[in-house]
């Protein structure tokens, strides 16, 4: 799992965006278009990031459609103090 959080979180330009989406669900489940006004990001990036983080085994959707909530899965979730130092590095960049 690690492997996988530094190849998401820091091995690609979107790392960063990804690292405060994770930060932003720790917080509380939120939809896309929360996330979006919360982060100051576009609908659809956020929407493809969801979807590399959903693909990756480390969000969730619950719910369809446009309302649908994501939050960190179970799997992120038993590993989350090595995700929160990955995030704490590609965020202080």
């Amino acid at each position: 799992m690690e492997g996988t959080l530094w190849q998401v979180l820091a091995g690609t330009r979107g790392g960063p965006n990804r690292a405060r989406i994770l930060r932003a669900l720790d917080e509380r489940p939120r939809n896309a278009n929360q996330l979006a006004d919360a982060l100051d990001l576009d609908y659809k990036t956020v929407r493809h990031h969801l979807e590399i983080l959903r693909e990756q085994d480390l969000v969730r959707r619950s719910g369809d459609g446009y309302g649908a909530i994501y939050l960190p899965t179970d799997r992120l979730r038993a590993c989350w103090d090595t995700a929160e130092e990955i995030i704490d590095r590609v965020t202080a960049q």
